[in-house]
């Protein structure tokens, strides 16, 4: 069960969701409301297919078109933020009253470590003002590799998609 933050924060999205649809003029399905309160419930990083899965196996009806479509609308309003970790493989998360956050990727296992440092907006708020400009977000991604070599193997050896880990400095 979401605690009551989280029950406002989905009211919210969904609401700003359902008049960026209006102004669009896209229809407002409860499928594409599935889709967002699955993203709003969901921790970390997850897959298009990780989405339809979960709606799958909670017993509703959504189309793998439909999930594709709907995360689509929501990275188009701000509601969802799509990160690419890999060459081709698209991971997703909410953007919408959550912490900014950056990524470390091993490049080996694929491990994200997710990590916020103060210092990376002090930097941005600096480039805005010497180059005048105003930066409305940004993306930052550390690509290496893991030094537990170990656990390393361990996450290449059993396929495991990506795992998110926060670290907060």
């Amino acid at each position: 069960m979401a605690h009551p933050a989280q029950e406002d924060t989905i009211q919210l999205v969904k609401e700003i969701f359902r008049t960026y649809l209006k102004e669009k003029n896209q229809r407002q399905t409860p499928e594409r409301f599935m889709v967002l309160e699955e993203i709003y419930r969901a921790e970390g990083h997850f897959d298009a297919d990780d989405i339809f899965f979960n709606l799958k196996n909670a017993g509703t009806r959504v189309s793998r078109a439909t999930v594709y479509n709907t995360l689509d609308l929501l990275i188009e309003c701000g509601l969802v933020q799509r990160q690419q970790f890999g060459k081709n493989q698209y991971y997703y998360e909410r953007s919408y009253a959550y912490q900014q956050h950056d990524h470390m990727i091993c490049k080996e296992c694929g491990v994200v470590v997710e990590f916020c440092d103060p210092r990376i907006l002090e930097i941005q708020k600096l480039m805005e003002q010497i180059h005048d400009f105003d930066v409305e977000g940004h993306s930052l991604h550390l690509f290496g590799t893991c030094n537990d070599t170990e656990a390393c193997e361990k996450r290449k050896a059993t396929g495991d998609k990506i795992k998110t880990m926060s670290s907060n400095s």
